[in-house]
């Protein structure tokens, strides 16, 4: 799809037209591309086939064994020791997207769980052992002289009644 750039002495009627791509090799004096129709290479619906690699030359090669010794440098200096290639085989391979890394079935086996050692004190048991009868705690009794009673003020609100103070203020609930 080409949008057009619309010339301006023409009328806005007639640059509307060709706005979207119609007439544009006539009307246009320049196309803007905005969208394209064409397939990444390696990403076509049409083949399913995968393209043979070509082989290395000696050049190339060269080029990766410096490569390779840089790379097994690099991990060992950032203790990635497992990242390192054993040949230059299998780094070409890595680098052109063909390697497999070996591996070796290992059967997992459980670590022992760590228990610690706690030396054992006997001391006094009473959780399980149920006490035996005792004496009954005495409540407790007002004793002083200063309060003569208990007097109900408003809704119940119970209030204690003190040897100076008059109850008839109480009667009133609060009123005056």
């Amino acid at each position: 799809m080409a949008l057009c750039r619309p010339s301006m002495e023409r009328p806005i009627s007639y640059r509307l037209k060709f706005c979207f791509g119609f007439y544009a090799s006539n009307i246009c004096t320049e196309v803007y591309l905005i969208m394209t129709m064409h397939l990444v290479r390696g990403m076509s619906s049409l083949n399913g086939k995968t393209r043979k690699k070509k082989p290395l030359t000696q050049n190339q090669i060269a080029k990766l064994e410096v490569e390779w010794r840089v790379h097994n440098k690099r991990m060992r200096k950032i203790n990635c020791h497992s990242a390192q290639f054993d040949t230059l085989d299998d780094y070409i391979k890595y680098i052109r997207g063909e390697y497999k890394p070996k591996k070796e079935f290992k059967e997992y086996v459980p670590s022992k769980p760590y228990v610690r050692h706690t030396e054992s004190h006997p001391s006094l048991k009473t959780s399980d052992v149920i006490p035996g009868a005792c004496a009954k705690k005495e409540s407790p009794q007002y004793s002083g002289d200063y309060i003569i009673g208990i007097g109900t003020m408003h809704k119940s609100n119970l209030v204690p009644v003190g040897r100076g103070s008059d109850p008839k203020d109480l009667a009133n609930m609060r009123r005056n």
